[in-house]
């Protein structure tokens, strides 16, 4: 095990960005949204990416130099074309731009489409609710789940993140798949040669397994069973249906160098916190101290902010497998 600085491992992660036909503003956008991951135990979105995404932007699945292009059909809706890019450069514009465009009218949401995988959503809605406004985003995927009976992929683990500033500490974030865990963490088992747990995924003859790479041609079970099925439906419309981009069951791996590029969609919806009754902060702390209140609980984020903390201080622990990989990357070019 490797401990780097968050400084190192961002430098590290730009070269290795860089010499794989990434432009030099999108090396450091993606570079920054992955040590975020990492930093914040999300290992699965983290730097276990390096390898799959420089390979996609070298063989030009994923376009490293694409410039999105944003739009404004309505006032209070933001339409981003991530031109096959990465999502970090194109999600960014929504983030800059959505919090005015709250304030000013209550609401305000963001499509993208043309996109591709956007990591730890968490990190993209505590932004907008460190920029003082409650987001919600969801996004699609390549298929990874099927519907609640079948057994075919058809859906993404299509994820959903919530974020709400507080008046005091840091925003509440709340961040889950709709796969019972996220696929990037049976991605980074079968890396490291880790079985997984029984209850995560199905193999690809539909048989309960623990093997990662036996899972990852196979199929992720659903949280909440049917109830999971069915709102990984709900996100499929919002990300796919309603932006343009291609649904689930058309989408390329995230993986893979090979084959078309993803297409998926990401959408955003950030609520100006007052607008419609004024309070809200000391509302939202009365709902958060009462349930603080009860013994044995904790608000969803903590673990990943004490992790945050641990890595500023003390540097982030790279798997010695993960940092061959990004230095072989490196060194190849020289080569």
């Amino acid at each position: 095990m490797a401990v780097l600085t968050i400084e190192e491992a961002r430098a590290l992660v730009v070269r290795a960005f860089a010499v794989s036909y990434v432009s030099p503003e999108n090396a450091v956008k993606v570079a920054d949204a992955l040590i975020a991951a990492q930093v914040d135990g999300q290992g699965g979105h983290g730097l276990s990416r390096v390898a799959s995404y420089a390979a996609q932007a070298a063989s030009g699945k994923v376009d490293g130099h694409a410039v999105p292009q944003i739009s404004r059909p309505t006032p209070s809706l933001l339409h981003v074309d991530a031109q096959y890019g990465f999502a970090f450069p194109a999600l960014s514009l929504l983030i800059n731009e959505l919090p005015e465009i709250a304030r000013k009218d209550g609401i305000a949401a963001g499509y993208v489409y043309r996109s591709h995988h956007c990591g730890q959503l968490g990190a993209h809605v505590e932004k907008l609710a460190t920029a003082g406004v409650v987001a919600l985003m969801v996004a699609n995927s390549p298929p990874a789940m099927a519907p609640w009976g079948g057994s075919t992929a058809l859906f993404g683990t299509n994820p959903i993140a919530f974020a709400a500033p507080r008046a005091d500490g840091p925003p509440l974030v709340i961040d889950l798949s709709l796969s019972r865990v996220a696929r990037g963490k049976v991605m980074a088992a079968a890396k490291s040669g880790e079985k997984i747990p029984e209850g995560w995924a199905l193999d690809a003859d539909g048989q309960p397994t623990t093997n990662a790479t036996d899972a990852l041609k196979g199929t992720m079970l659903p949280m909440g069973d049917a109830k999971g099925a069915a709102l990984a439906l709900i996100v499929e419309i919002l990300c796919a249906t309603l932006t343009g981009a291609n649904p689930s069951y058309q989408a390329t791996s995230f993986f893979e160098a090979e084959g078309a590029p993803p297409g998926v969609g990401q959408t955003i919806i950030a609520f100006s916190p007052d607008a419609a009754a004024p309070g809200f902060s000391e509302r939202l702390e009365g709902l958060l101290q009462t349930i603080m209140a009860q013994d044995g609980t904790r608000l969803p984020g903590v673990s990943r902010q004490q992790k945050r903390s641990a890595a500023v201080a003390h540097g982030i622990d790279l798997p010695d497998h993960l940092l061959a990989e990004i230095n072989d990357i490196i060194e190849s070019s020289n080569g």
